[in-house]
């Protein structure tokens, strides 16, 4: 009697499927074989070689240094605050967006969002306005956080409070509310049954958002360049000033290397309580189990959530919108008639232009990140063949845990490098770009890859095999099988990451600010040299930019939200 069948594939079928998966991560392999890992390489050799020698001693002599110490010292201690100060503001938020059901959840879904998406620039911008020189704090009460760290903590908190809301309560919508009311059936407390039901469940997805927020803040430039001053410098902040402003890139490539190590750690971790979450739990439909709120606690709950939204994420851009507005002569679009003229003598074109060409590489990043994406995911989600063999399984897995895990190292390796190591690397035959457009928007599409690929996989995951292996026994090509059969299924997904590509190349700041050419400004680029000038003119059209890029954002994330389902992607 055969009392374990194993499911034994035919050569030929095995070996088809490893071509098919080999052919699509060929392209995305080669993109980021050229567009990043070689820049990068080349950013790091520059500094570490001297005449054809490495110096790898290098390293230590940087590290000893008092100054870089204190650089690493502040980048992790701010990233491990940011990352509690942010769990305890959003997990409320992530609960009532998960169980309550009341009037505008889904308008304010895409309120939560905003943030998330917008340049880091517009954010450092946002709380300067609220919290810097003569902003509304100043002007109430004389009060000025940024010269502090706790604009900087704030503005973390605004950035990635979706990140929570999103990774957290999207698994706490579709956890059964039944097992934690049969634990107090049982007579455990409410918060004993949560305690020992609900928080072990929750424990993965907290701890994969915790991960990206302190990847996030770990690698914080903008947010640091703009609200801290000379005083606080994270990695990625030092990382720019010893290449811009120093030219020590033997300094530079060591922290890059840190950095490095350090992100990939980071996303180690992280893919690890993702599989956690994949495999661990049986999930219901979240329509089961929203509700309105019911008794005092519970539209306590709400209003406090409300009101943490209102003051921490509102009102800073209310407060941007109304700087934008407030000329000399009196409330009005002075700023933004200025934007129309290049006398200033900052760029050689006027500050509007910027518009222009920010739509422009926006749309090119995105073309080039759904099709690097599209083909990523497509390879991620390939069924893979039970062999009798164990070792080709193992592999495979292997192989694709490893390519996933390098279409993430863009969202935490140092733009700054992966910008300059552009003006490095492809500066010679047949990679002369340095004078061709096309270089921002592959910049820009490192980091909307990560994106795509994010919101592509629980989808095309979802999508039953047994279709597609009915499709190819009908005879259909694999490209027909993919038109008939995926195309439809994921033409939804495929919109949201269009969009989310879109939006985040629209915001790219850290490897843009160097290969931005002086005609052909970003939003992002304008803004952070009209900040950097001083004159309430340069302030003012600063703050009527970044009111322009935040309002296109918002736009993108509210046609998103329309077409959202809660299946669609983990952002």
């Amino acid at each position: 009697m055969d009392l374990a069948r194993t499911e034994v594939a035919p050569p030929r079928r095995s070996r088809k499927e490893s071509a098919t998966r080999m052919g699509l991560m060929a392209l995305p392999v080669a993109f980021f074989a050229v567009f990043f890992a070689y820049p990068v390489t080349a950013i790091v050799a520059r500094g570490l070689k001297t005449d054809g020698a490495w110096r790898f001693g290098r390293i230590g002599e940087v590290l000893a240094q008092y100054d870089i110490r204190h650089v690493l010292w502040f980048t992790t201690w701010q990233a491990f605050a940011s990352t509690a100060l942010t769990l305890l503001i959003a997990l409320p938020g992530a609960y009532v967006f998960a169980r309550f059901d009341f009037r505008g959840k889904q308008v304010l879904r895409a309120v939560v969002t905003v943030p998330f998406v917008l340049p880091t620039v517009v954010v450092g911008t946002a709380f300067l306005a609220l919290v810097g020189r003569g902003g509304l704090l100043d002007q109430l009460w004389g009060v000025r956080l940024d010269t502090t760290v706790w604009a900087i903590l704030l503005a973390h908190v605004f950035f990635n409070y979706a990140v929570v809301v999103r990774t957290v309560g999207g698994l706490w919508s579709q956890l059964d509310p039944r097992q934690e009311e049969a634990a107090r059936m049982l007579g455990a407390s409410r918060f004993a049954a949560w305690r020992k039901v609900t928080l072990p469940a929750l424990s993965p997805a907290v701890a994969a958002a915790a991960l990206m927020v302190f990847l996030f803040t770990f690698t914080s430039f903008g947010v640091v360049q703009i609200l801290g001053g000379p005083t606080f410098s994270t990695l990625e902040v030092e990382i720019y000033r010893q290449t811009s402003e120093i030219f020590d890139l033997a300094t530079a490539a060591v922290l890059t290397i840190v950095q490095f190590v350090a992100v990939g750690a980071i996303l180690a971790v992280h893919a690890w309580t993702v599989r956690r979450r994949e495999t661990a739990l049986r999930l219901v439909a979240p329509e089961v189990t929203v509700r309105r709120p019911r008794g005092a606690g519970q539209w306590a709950l709400l209003g406090g959530v409300l009101a943490s939204i209102l003051v921490l994420l509102v009102l800073p851009l209310g407060v941007l919108v109304q700087r934008s507005l407030d000329a000399p002569g009196g409330y009005g679009f002075a700023y933004y008639k200025a934007l129309t003229s290049a006398d200033s003598g900052i760029f050689l074109v006027a500050p509007i232009a910027a518009i222009g060409n920010s739509l422009e590489y926006a749309l090119a990043a995105t073309a080039i990140a759904v099709v690097i994406g599209g083909l990523a995911a497509a390879a991620l989600t390939l069924p893979q063949s039970r062999l009798r063999s164990t070792g080709g399984t193992s592999m495979t897995r292997r192989l694709v845990r490893g390519f996933d895990a390098l279409l993430m190292l863009p969202l935490g390796v140092s733009a700054v490098t992966v910008g300059f190591g552009f003006l490095i690397a492809l500066d010679e035959p047949p990679l002369d770009l340095r004078s061709s457009w096309i270089l921002v928007p592959l910049a820009q599409a490192l980091v909307g890859v990560p994106f795509v690929v994010r919101t592509m996989l629980p989808v095309l995951r979802a999508v039953d095999g047994r279709l597609r292996e009915a499709a190819a026994v009908l005879g259909a090509s694999p490209w027909r099988v993919w038109r008939e059969v995926d195309l439809p299924m994921v033409r939804r997904a495929l919109l949201i990451a269009a969009g989310f590509a879109f939006a985040v190349s629209l915001g790219e700041f850290g490897a843009t600010v160097f290969i931005a050419r002086p005609d052909n400004p970003t939003l992002p680029v304008a803004v952070a040299r009209l900040l950097g000038r001083a004159g309430d003119l340069n302030y003012g059209q600063a703050m009527a930019l970044s009111t322009i890029l935040m309002v296109v954002c918002a736009v993108a994330l509210l046609l998103l939200e329309r077409i959202r389902t809660d299946r669609t992607g983990e952002f």
